[in-house]
């Protein structure tokens, strides 16, 4: 029994009936045309789908199968959204957001979303970051061995964080030197973890992805073993196509 709808993106055109694709639940995955948008769903086996690894990739799986299908310009839509009526659809998304919909559909024909992020690890960093420092080394071995004062150690403690801050800046500037005039658009998000120092989308049009791929293998050589570059050159583009 269907527990109504279960959402992964919207499509430019209808999706063909020769296009096999499975979704959440094991259930075949269809479009259906809501007041000119065609919506890409599956039948809903269960009320509100848990966030799980399993069921994140299901969601992603689809939405990148129908992009080699060749729905290159689709908009993704959030996780776990399940409607009862498609009227639900029409009231809550295209009445409210049909103009905004349609604009990003524009912004999109054309281009695809690419994602780099970069991690280090930062106690080889502060090891480099003394090895070029004598001064700073011998500030920091001078006070070894002795039980230090609490602004001994907030000194040290600043001047270091303050060196690792310039090496990182440092790093990214490659990175943006080298590949933000490739891209239509950039937008730097949060770091996730203490070891990531960079995480960056581009917008880039699809026909330049080998370019920007190259521009990525070269920083990769330049610094060599000191960094970890995490490059995604194909999946929804969620960042740049957001209603708010």
């Amino acid at each position: 029994m269907s527990l109504g709808f279960y959402l992964y993106g919207i499509l430019p055109a209808p999706l063909s009936e020769e296009v096999a694709l499975e979704g959440l639940d094991k259930q075949p995955v269809r479009s259906h045309n809501v007041d000119g948008l065609n919506f890409l769903y599956s039948d809903a086996k269960q009320e509100k789908y848990l966030t799980s690894r399993r069921n994140l990739l299901c969601h992603e799986k689809v939405l990148e199968e129908a992009m080699t299908q060749g729905f290159r310009t689709l908009l993704p839509l959030r996780f776990g959204l399940v409607v009862k009526t498609w009227e639900t659809v029409s009231e809550q998304l295209i009445l409210p957001y049909k103009e905004k919909l349609e604009e990003l559909f524009q912004k999109m024909e054309g281009r695809r979303e690419v994602s780099v992020k970069v991690l280090w690890n930062s106690q080889s960093e502060i090891q480099a970051l003394l090895e070029e420092n004598p001064s700073l080394r011998e500030k920091r071995d001078a006070k070894s061995g002795r039980a230090l004062s609490m602004e001994e150690v907030i000194e040290i403690g600043q001047l270091i964080e303050s060196g690792l801050q310039q090496r990182k800046e440092a790093v990214i500037d490659v990175f943006c030197d080298r590949l933000n005039a490739l891209a239509a658009e950039v937008v730097e998000n949060d770091t996730m973890t203490e070891e990531m120092i960079y995480n960056a989308a581009y917008l880039i049009p699809w026909e330049s992805e080998p370019q920007f791929s190259d521009q990525v293998e070269a920083i990769d050589k330049k610094f060599g073993d000191r960094l970890r570059i995490r490059y995604n050159n194909f999946t929804a583009p969620y960042t740049f196509t957001q209603l708010s």
